[in-house]
């Protein structure tokens, strides 16, 4: 648990003491050998549960990148509503124990998440179980006799929905409450978006899983027996198996996405990872602005792809040494719109194909490839335009060290309001005092010193800011291939200059023009 958050420990610390003091209760109630005891159905319903989230891999379930599709967690919860629905609130909780022990984690450390999902489910189910009794949810079952309600054994339709909904909100309200505490606490996001959507996100789903979960226990408690229970949970599988399939095209879709990098990064080797940070720069920024997980993760394809469009640029002008010629620069100035015709198809990208199109576009109207300004920019181009530009100065090249990051921060602030979005530019500052941000080195060689540290930059007020034509990089160090100057960070009005040769000296060598400083006129027709 070192590297979780000292108020994050302290919070799944009292989750867990707060599912303790969920399932004490069960020592109250009749012993295993009591036939009018719970004791059989906590059994079975909680080796059923277990055996369901364990993580076995299963083959019905297809294959995926690396290998079978688990069972993901959630994928039961039936089991749990349905305890929720027979058993006392205590002995309810104790079910989810041993489900969430043995199910599967994706990520470290995985003893804490385990030991968190338990506390987790165990409170819900509690909770759950106490919603459905106050609405007299056992007697609308048939489990008793009461005023109002139909006979043993004879459930109460349609009344018994009343308490299975309620149990079933109540199930969504507190694992919707814990999630986004561990939000805030463990993963550093900001109060005011860390439960932004999970509720809303989860009305749907748990409401069909506390159906399945009534149908249980109904057919639990019908002369058939627990085992026609077990019927119910054949949609689940079916669930599952549509889960697998959507999986697979996720997996499909990101390996679209690698290739697609990957081909970049061959052809311009000297911005090698420069996409994936970008992406992650734009997915920090998307996440201070509160956007929902589906658009975060579009917005951080965008991010990724914003320079695919350079696989239809000749290899020689992306690594000519020298500056370029108008004639070159229109050709660069053309990759954001070869980048938006080869990802045109994929639909999965939704946003992100405007984001890749536009983001060279300037808040000014003086951007290309068709001069938008203001609003009329899509706010993916506004945020991948910052990332971009940010990674372009903090980047360690084989040429040239790093932008300190308060340099470049000083720099994007400079430029606010005629370049770029100032409400992206703040975003991405706030993400950075929260989160830090770790440079690395792109290119073939390694940098000639050691990497800035991640966290803590210094003072912002005491750093100058860096002129624009500074940002576009220094000459490059000769490899036995023609490089291309920088073309992806802040314009400026930086002196034209010759790219100086392999053992010259490199100090007050003006960088070579990069293409983004001149505006190129929209094309015939005007703005699309």
């Amino acid at each position: 648990m070192n590297a979780i958050p000292g108020v994050a420990r302290a919070y799944i610390c009292c989750a867990v003491l707060g599912a303790v003091a969920c399932v004490l209760p069960v020592s109250a109630l009749p012993g295993p050998l009591d036939p009018d005891g719970p004791w059989p159905a906590v059994l079975l319903l909680g080796t059923l549960y277990a055996l369901c989230e364990a993580p076995a891999r299963c083959r019905f379930l297809g294959r995926s990148v690396r290998g079978s599709v688990p069972v993901t967690a959630g994928s039961f919860f039936p089991v749990l509503l349905a305890a929720a629905f027979l058993l006392p609130p205590a002995a309810a909780a104790l079910v989810a124990v041993p489900g969430a022990l043995c199910g599967r984690v994706a990520q470290r450390p995985a003893g804490v998440r385990r030991v968190w999902r338990a506390a987790q489910l165990a409170i819900a189910t509690w909770a759950a179980a106490r919603a459905h009794r106050l609405l007299d949810g056992p007697a609308a079952l048939g489990g008793t006799a009461h005023p109002g309600h139909a006979a043993p054994g004879i459930p109460d339709f349609p009344y018994a929905l009343l308490p299975a909904g309620a149990g079933a909100l109540v199930f969504c309200l507190v694992l919707s409450a814990l999630d986004g505490g561990v939000f805030v606490t463990a993963e550093r996001q900001p109060v005011r978006s860390a439960w932004r959507g999970l509720l809303g996100r989860s009305l749907a789903p748990y409401g069909a899983h506390a159906l399945a979960g009534l149908m249980m226990a109904v057919l639990w408690r019908s002369p058939y027996g627990p085992l026609s229970a077990l019927f119910v949970l054949l949609p689940m599988y079916i669930s599952c198996w549509v889960f697998a399939q959507y999986h697979r095209e996720r997996a499909a879709h990101q390996a679209t996405i690698r290739a697609l990098v990957q081909a970049v990064d061959l052809k311009d080797r000297y911005t090698r990872g420069h996409s994936e940070r970008v992406g992650r720069a734009s997915a920090m920024i998307a996440r201070e602005l509160g956007m929902d997980g589906e658009r975060l993760e579009v917005l951080r394809f965008a991010g990724i792809l914003h320079d695919v469009g350079k696989l239809g640029v000749p290899t020689r002008v992306l690594r000519k040494d020298g500056p370029l010629t108008p004639q070159e620069r229109r050709v660069i100035e053309l990759h954001p719109e070869y980048g938006h015709e080869i990802v045109r198809g994929i639909g999965f990208l939704g946003e992100a194909r405007l984001a890749i199109l536009h983001h060279h576009e300037r808040l000014d109207g003086s951007g290309y490839p068709y001069g938008l300004a203001g609003a009329e920019i899509p706010e993916f181009a506004r945020v991948v335009a910052v990332a971009d530009a940010f990674d372009a100065m903090t980047s360690t090249r084989s040429y040239r060290r790093a932008r300190p990051v308060a340099t470049a921060v000083a720099e994007l602030r400079r430029c606010a309001g005629t370049q770029f979005d100032p409400r992206m530019v703040r975003a991405l500052v706030r993400a950075l005092d929260r989160y830090g941000w770790q440079t690395a080195v792109t290119s073939d060689e390694t940098g000639s010193g050691p990497e800035p540290p991640p966290h803590p930059h210094p003072p912002l007020e005491a750093t100058p800011a860096v002129a624009a034509g500074a940002l576009l990089g220094g000459p490059r160090k000769a490899t036995g291939a023609p490089a291309a100057p920088r073309r992806d960070a802040p314009r400026g009005n930086a002196p034209r200059g010759n790219a100086p040769r392999k053992n010259a000296p490199r100090k007050n060598v003006p960088p070579p023009l990069g293409p983004d400083t001149l505006r190129r006129t929209p094309p015939p027709g005007g703005r699309p």
